[in-house]
């Protein structure tokens, strides 16, 4: 007996667990740039060595590097970019694939990119060096890489009602993985506010016992606009609820807004919001070369404009709740061309619960319990929702 003990005592010495069923994951522990001459030098410090890959995107253009799924340190985000590199991203893409994305300053190429082996003080190191090029090689350099779609996307319809079944809402927290939102005054990502508040909210209508309800994503991960549409219908989601918080140069601005869809945007603000929001797949590396013409330029259907008529009788019902609790700014409904908000026959209504530019309202978004009241809020607003479709 004590021979087997021993056996399985060193055999679990040098083969961890996590490592026994596959499920090991590297460590980021650094992200750092530097100039050298002409290059910009990019150093990512893991604690074991990993597969890359590294290829291009423009409009605009960027630099993606893929990794199998990885954990990146909460300090990372704060670190500074120097030399060709304007902004760099990092999160999970999807599951089992991690992603760093690097806006760039101007058309470049990877001069080499290379693994260096634990020295002295540091740990695995991908290095990954930049080098300036000029627009046409960069384009070039995307087309010889460029693989062209094998499969035609399937046409999605919205799962048919059960009679007697509980209405379902989805709940979509806004951004995610790669894919970070706002970065607040303290460093918070607006991804983060949003999955707790998110998970708040469906708690909160949980236990009214009135609905059923389902997140588009449940964890720090990115979710294309298209998916996150898709889900909805394949659900057969009676109502779309988008989170997000905003940010803005007048830091003295706060309080809730909620937009609904139009073709045309009710004031500069409210485009301004849809542009940004609608760049969340670009910001995450994705070709959208390869994008769902559906997405980029779908037109505003008979059957669209009945569902936007009953989001705009949701938003309504939000916006007296917000007011009751407080919570809303200047002109509180607004619309847009929100791509997140374009299921057919979806009410999809995308909420801006506050500012994380303003300090104080960062700081209420930031805790569960300060938060609590636009939770209600928003949770009054479904039951007024769901009570005048009765009537």
């Amino acid at each position: 007996m004590r021979a087997i003990f021993r056996s399985v005592l060193l055999f679990l010495l040098f083969f961890p667990l996590s490592e026994v069923e596959g499920q090991s994951i590297a460590d980021v522990s650094d992200v750092r740039t530097g100039t050298h001459a002409e290059k910009t030098r990019l150093v990512i410090e893991l604690n074991k060595k990993i597969n890359y890959k590294i290829f291009s995107l423009s409009q605009p253009n960027r630099i993606v590097l893929d990794l199998p799924e990885v954990t990146f340190g909460e300090e990372l985000g704060r670190k500074k970019t120097l030399g060709l590199i304007n902004a760099l991203r990092f999160g999970l893409f999807k599951p089992g694939n991690s992603r760093i994305v690097l806006d760039v300053k101007q058309s470049v190429r990877v001069e080499k990119s290379f693994i260096m082996w634990p020295s002295g003080k540091h740990a695995f190191r991908l290095v990954i060096d930049l080098v300036p090029t000029s627009q046409k090689d960069f384009d070039a350099n995307i087309r010889t890489k460029k693989k062209k779609p094998t499969t035609v996307r399937k046409e999605i319809t919205t799962k048919k009602k059960i009679v007697g079944e509980k209405p379902l809402v989805i709940i979509d927290p806004g951004h995610g993985g790669v894919d970070p939102g706002t970065i607040g005054l303290s460093g918070v990502y607006e991804k983060r506010i949003t999955l707790s508040f998110a998970e708040q909210l469906k708690q909160k209508l949980l236990n009214g016992g009135r609905y059923r309800v389902k997140l588009t994503r449940e964890r720090d991960v990115f979710v294309k606009l298209r998916s996150r549409i898709d889900f909805a219908r394949e659900h057969g989601g009676d109502l779309f609820l988008s989170i997000h918080a905003d940010s803005i140069k007048d830091r003295t601005f706060s309080g809730s807004g909620v937009y609904t869809l139009s073709e045309n945007a009710s004031d500069k603000e409210a485009a301004a919001l849809a542009s940004k929001e609608n760049k969340a797949d670009v910001i995450a590396g994705v070709d959208l070369d390869h994008h769902d013409a559906e997405v980029a330029t779908i037109l505003i259907d008979l059957t669209q404009r009945e569902t936007m008529n009953y989001a705009a009788s949701f938003a309504e019902a939000l916006v007296r709740r917000l007011r009751e609790e407080g919570r809303m700014r200047r002109k509180p409904h607004r619309f847009a061309g929100f791509l997140v908000l374009k299921a057919p026959d979806i009410p999809s209504v995308l909420v801006e619960i506050g500012y994380l530019s303003n300090r104080k309202e960062e700081k209420l978004l930031k805790s569960a319990k300060k938060r609590q009241g636009i939770v209600d809020a928003l949770a009054k607003g479904v039951d007024d929702y769901f009570k005048q479709l009765e009537n």
